[in-house]
């Protein structure tokens, strides 16, 4: 395979995350409204542990776990910051 096919099979990966990303956002969402209406905070630090640990343990390679954690640090931070603007939108009854 050349550079332009290696590179095009990238860009549809890239298509492929982004779905995810906004379906994984689109459910955080919804628990996000769900905890508002259970009055449950937005961050739940155990959870998280567990998705670390969870993605550490199902981690295939090439990337380490480390890139793994960081990664997923970091969508995790994202749909936290979407859940908070979102319930800071609505209004204390709205869920």
């Amino acid at each position: 395979m050349d550079i332009d096919e290696l590179r095009k099979r990238i860009d549809l990966m890239d298509d492929v995350l982004l779905r995810v990303f906004n379906e994984r956002a689109r459910i955080a969402l919804e628990i996000g409204r769900v905890k508002k209406g259970l009055g449950l905070p937005v961050f739940d630090p155990g959870r998280e542990k567990r998705i670390f640990a969870r993605m550490k343990e199902e981690n295939p390679g090439p990337l380490d776990d480390g890139a793994v954690v960081r990664l997923f640090e970091r969508v995790v931070d994202e749909s936290r910051r979407l859940e908070r603007i979102r319930s800071q939108e609505e209004g204390p009854g709205e869920c």
